[in-house]
């Protein structure tokens, strides 16, 4: 065998490479989520290891709702360079998506420290303190984040408001000095798993760095997470006084002889109750828990709907909150009918309440549902009934750009390209560099479709060039592929 033979078997397993990395971002930029993860793990298999290729595979399981799975490969992009800053912001995705906002605001921190020119940073710094502060705020500002939904989607200021189900009920709750618990072993048990949460915080003021940050609205971080703390101690301290554990290991063993049938006594705090109930529900259903989200949803639903009126005013609104939960729980265990059938009942009692961020999120869910069937026509209609229901730039730019590809897959490529222009605008008005990307794509993918090859030709050149900015090669190798064949069209 000659030199000349050598090299160039030296080089196959190379181009095979770079192909599989293009093939796979192009089928990611295309939304083909599960055919692109196949992509990159075969890459990985010829270059193991290799950041671009895990941080590719990550974006994709990040789409495809598996954040625990993208976490893991975002971890993998970094063992070898810490200071990979791609790997860090995917890393601080992964934990935002898992509900891990704490987490995630100290690596969207390290990013930013890394290369504070890229905007992604610092956007996700704002998001991030926001949700902490939406999360885990004071009684009086008790706020609920429902997974489902476009949270995950929205940033800082264009962040529709979460779900104030029962904001009211906390509103004119005084806050007590907080008293210290006689052990920590007590404190452990009242809390259980906010008990983590805690011990979490407290080392989070211990960061200096990180606590001189302000939130939106001015308020210094480190406050939020010191009224934090001591929101979780007055916790420990109401759940000890109104039922000593002792008293509540003996309850445990005569329920079934006392409760009774017909009706649910609520908690003496029913505000406390959903808010610890429906983080828990959320809690499960980001683990990757399904399952046991969904039993919990159950168990807490039958609670309420056998509550009186008096016991709680807003209660369609809370039934239509649980009804969403089971919803999207079912949704990650298949079963899309019964997914169907929740979100359909809390797009009802959304109407019945007059509650435009309800009716959004159920007609959102209802989208996602028959978007995940292939029912793209069924997709379309409930999508474009959420349209007048839009706040902000970013979540505009996410529909238009969902309804853009729900009519490329009908092959009415003018609609789509109609609808992929509507997000590419929404998309310069916020400056998003990643939605510009994804939206030139999409106008560039039907003015191809139409003929209009010009058209198409400019659009991925401006993706591409977004690209660049973004310093991200494989996008920018997968839509140099799509141009160099758009172009042989105008030869």
């Amino acid at each position: 065998m000659s030199d000349t033979d050598g090299d160039n078997d030296a080089q196959k397993p190379k181009g095979i490479f770079s192909t599989l990395m293009a093939d796979g971002y192009w089928l990611y930029l295309k939304g083909e989520y599960k055919k692109a993860i196949d992509s990159f793990t075969t890459a990985l298999t010829l270059k193991p290891g290799d950041k671009s290729g895990l941080v590719g595979r990550s974006r994709c399981y990040l789409k495809m709702g598996e954040p625990e799975n993208a976490l893991k490969d975002a971890e993998a992009s970094l063992k070898e360079d810490k200071s990979f800053f791609e790997g860090l912001y995917q890393k601080a995705e992964a934990l935002y998506y898992m509900g891990e906002f704490e987490f995630a605001l100290v690596f969207y921190h390290r990013g930013k420290k890394l290369r504070p020119q890229v905007q992604e940073f610092r956007l996700g710094i704002q998001k991030a303190q926001e949700a902490i502060e939406n999360s885990v705020g004071s009684p009086t500002s008790v706020k609920l984040e429902i997974k489902g939904d476009l949270s995950f989607l929205q940033k800082d200021e264009e962040r529709a408001p979460p779900i104030t189900a029962i904001q009211h009920l906390t509103k004119e709750r005084k806050q007590k000095p907080p008293k210290i618990p006689k052990s920590e072993k007590t404190t452990k048990q009242l809390l259980g798993e906010f008990y983590s949460d805690k011990k979490y915080l407290e080392n989070l003021l211990k960061d200096e760095d990180l606590v001189k940050g302000k939130m939106k609205g001015g308020e210094k971080l480190q406050d939020v997470i010191q009224n934090s703390l001591t929101y979780l101690d007055t916790c420990t301290e109401f759940w000890n006084q109104e039922k000593p554990l002792c008293a509540r290991d003996k309850e445990r063993k005569l329920m079934p002889q006392t409760r009774s049938k017909s009706h649910h006594t609520a908690p003496p705090d029913p505000a406390q109750f959903l808010l610890k109930a429906l983080k828990d529900i959320n809690a499960e259903l980001t683990s990757g828990n399904a399952k046991c989200s969904l039993k919990k949803a159950e168990e807490v639903m039958k609670m309420v709907q056998g509550w009186s009126d008096k016991d709680i005013s807003n209660k369609k609104e809370i039934i239509g909150n649980l009804h969403s939960c089971i919803g999207n729980a079912l949704i990650d265990l298949g079963n899309m009918d019964k997914a169907l059938e929740h979100h359909q009942k809390d797009l009802e009692l959304a109407k019945q309440c007059k509650l435009p961020e309800a009716m959004s999120r159920a007609l959102d869910n209802i989208g996602r549902v028959y978007a995940q069937l292939g029912q793209f026509l069924q997709a379309i209609e409930f999508w474009e009934k959420k349209v007048p229901l839009l706040r902000g730039g970013l979540e505009k730019t996410w529909l238009f750009h969902e309804l853009g590809w729900c009519y490329l897959e009908l092959n009415r490529h003018k609609e789509s390209r109609d609808y992929g222009l509507r997000s590419l605008a929404a998309a310069e008005e916020i400056a998003d560099e990643k939605w510009l990307i994804n939206t030139n794509v999409l106008v560039a993918q039907s003015e191809f479709k139409l003929g209009n090859f010009e058209s198409c030709v400019s659009h991925f050149e401006r993706a591409l060039t977004h690209a660049r900015v973004q310093e991200d090669n494989s996008a920018m190798n997968a839509i140099q592929k799509a141009l160099d064949e758009a172009k042989q069209q105008l030869q």
